[in-house]
């Protein structure tokens, strides 16, 4: 189908803005954190609290959202996006309520490290230290510790597919399931069809994710390593249940579903959802863009199931 009306009314709005890439990552995060105020208001939750941990790296801030009702909840471990350099927890802060309410479930948004300050290994390495914090706090916070799932969204996604991984191999914990929303899972080269298809036009641009790419890895054969382009791993096998959420519109398109069809291929229960008309990011957009109200909606409904029956792999 056509781009989504509501999406190319978006597109027409940010037209004039400079493409990411052709700025200095001060202004280019600037510019991002301009569009919380163009956000719609989220869903309500029933409290909000800072915590600071020691990370790898110093410490490390995490946002953690209650929704209402009784718990012990099931907890969502969350990365955001944007790209391994730009966003915070406040770009994502309604992402994160939203995901909250409709869940049912505590979301621990992690302030992990970004590029170019901090290069790979940094991020994953943060988002791996938090989640086994918030697992070994769990009970502390009002959350499950035996119901944990990671999550995020484009870079953050690639973040809770590596976390998943590493947990696989590196002692855990068990995980119930992962959320990866429009992930980057590899490197822009050689690409894939939607990396030609969506190059331009479409928000997200293949001139910014090399941007990106090159701000995050200290060198590009670091891009082989599966703890950066998870896509390369050498197996999938015995990871934890998978929800990918893969935009029409998106560079990112192909090697989101790919990395589904691998899980799928390795044994994993998976389900892999192409939002028809949409672009990446466009889960800023709920309560403005109809589809991006949709998807959230399913995501949540799957969370809601996936947690309910929570058997964490092996």
């Amino acid at each position: 189908m056509p781009v989504d009306p509501q999406i190319q009314m978006l597109l027409d709005r940010g037209s004039g803005v400079p493409a990411t890439h052709t700025l200095p990552v001060a202004e280019a995060r600037r510019l991002y954190e301009a569009r919380i105020a163009a956000m719609a208001t989220p869903a309500e939750v029933a409290g909000v609290a800072m915590h600071s941990i020691d990370g790898p790296g110093g410490p490390l801030g995490v946002r953690l959202y209650t929704p209402h009702g009784k718990g012990p909840f099931p907890l969502l471990v969350f990365f955001h996006g944007s790209g391994f350099v730009l966003c915070s927890l406040d770009t994502h802060d309604g992402m994160c309520r939203n995901l909250a309410a409709g869940i049912g479930c505590v979301v621990a948004s992690v302030d992990y490290r970004l590029a170019p300050e901090h290069k790979f290994p940094a991020g994953p390495d943060d988002c791996l230290a938090a989640t086994r914090w918030l697992a070994a706090h769990a009970a502390k916070l009002g959350a499950d510790p035996s119901r944990i799932m990671v999550a995020g969204d484009s870079a953050g996604g690639n973040m809770a597919a590596v976390t998943a991984l590493r947990l696989r191999d590196e002692g855990g914990p068990m995980l119930c399931g992962q959320m990866l929303l429009y992930p980057v899972t590899d490197y822009h080269t050689p690409g894939t069809p939607s990396y030609v298809e969506n190059a331009e036009g479409y928000g997200l641009t293949r001139g910014t994710m090399e941007w990106f790419w090159n701000h995050y890895l200290g060198d590009p054969a670091e891009a082989d390593n599966p703890l950066a382009s998870p896509l390369r791993a050498a197996s999938l096998a015995r990871l934890p249940p998978a929800y990918v959420v893969s935009a029409q519109y998106d560079p990112l398109r192909d090697e989101a579903e790919r990395y589904g069809e691998r899980l799928r291929e390795a044994g994993v229960p998976v389900e892999i959802v192409r939002c028809a008309g949409m672009n990446h990011g466009f889960l800023f957009w709920v309560g403005i863009v109809g589809g991006a109200d949709a998807a959230m909606a399913a995501a949540c409904a799957w969370a809601r199931g996936t947690f309910s029956s929570c058997v964490p792999p092996p």
